[in-house]
């Protein structure tokens, strides 16, 4: 069956000069921008999280968790960014995301369990560069 496809796509795309296949290639990576639901993010447990850097030069930080999704933008926390799903599985997931005027970053989240992960972020924030290991760690609830 996939030597009929390729035979397929290779007709279509001599037929087209290329354009369908083109077309094919950006409908589907339109679909993964908007359709990937970071599942994966869901089981993690709300509520206070240390985040401690693999660095020893670095204190750790304790944010706040109501969504694993807080976890994507440790260095653009209260901005409004813009994010392409670049991995979407049970164990890991990976987000690249814009924000206007103040940088960019790109995060991968590996899931240990529902309250452990490791983190790896890297991009620029306030037009300096930063690279950024960590494990992320459920410590008890949040105090409001």
């Amino acid at each position: 069956m996939m030597k009929v496809a390729k035979r397929q796509f290779g007709i279509l795309a001599r037929a087209t000069g290329g354009g369908l296949c083109a077309g094919l290639g950006l409908i589907t990576a339109a679909g993964l921008a908007q359709g990937p639901s970071l599942g994966m993010l869901d089981r993690l447990e709300p509520g206070l999280w240390e985040i401690q850097p693999r660095d020893s030069a670095t204190a750790a930080i304790k944010l706040c968790v109501d969504s694993g999704r807080k976890l994507i933008q440790i260095r653009h926390p209260r901005e409004a960014c813009q994010r392409f799903v670049i991995e979407d599985k049970p164990g890991a997931v990976t987000v690249q995301y814009s924000c206007p005027a103040n940088g960019y970053g790109r995060t991968s989240l590996r899931f240990e369990n529902a309250r452990l992960v490791q983190i790896e972020t890297q991009g620029i924030d306030g037009g300096l560069p930063f690279n950024f290991v960590a494990e992320a760690r459920r410590i008890g609830t949040c105090m409001r």
